[in-house]
């Protein structure tokens, strides 16, 4: 099973849909958003593929995000959470909040995904493979990432505004 992660959008929705049409086309069979989502119609634009959200301190306006989610199907975390997809168990979390990240590391989920630094991460703690796929705003690239959880591959893309 393959997943896209992404983070960080904040309203970028352009920049969503490019990704989201990029991961479908790879393959992806789920999506993953680890927050600063800012407003839902960057939910709708992931609305592509099963999708689990978490909050981000950007986050500001939950009830149209959680009705966004609601709308289209997708799974809302609230501001930390675990899904297990494929057997793998998958801890999410926005990354700004110390205590969260501290409480998920210390359950040893396989993977712990994570964004708020706008910068791509991917490192094994333990048994833990910690991944933030980067940003669709304010980043030097704007990224995202796409994990087989079948083969534990991570490719991260870079994305351009073009649709």
């Amino acid at each position: 099973m393959r997943i896209a992660i992404l983070s960080d959008t904040h309203d970028q929705l352009a920049r969503t849909r490019v990704a989201v049409r990029w991961v479908v086309d790879q393959g992806a069979e789920a999506l993953i958003h680890c927050g600063d989502l800012t407003g839902p119609d960057v939910v709708y634009g992931c609305a592509a593929l099963p999708s689990y959200y978490v909050f981000g301190n950007n986050d500001f306006d939950v009830e149209d995000l959680r009705r966004a989610m609601s709308d289209v199907g997708g799974v809302c975390l609230g501001r930390a959470g675990e899904v297990t997809l494929a057997g793998r168990r998958i801890a999410v979390t926005h990354g700004d909040l110390s205590g969260e990240m501290r409480r998920l590391a210390a359950r040893s989920p396989d993977y712990l995904l994570f964004g708020h630094t706008h910068r791509r991460v991917d490192e094994r703690m333990g048994p833990t493979r910690r991944i933030n796929p980067g940003a669709l705003h304010r980043a030097a690239a704007w990224t995202v990432a796409l994990l087989d959880l079948g083969t534990d591959f991570l490719q991260f893309l870079q994305i351009t505004n073009r649709s």
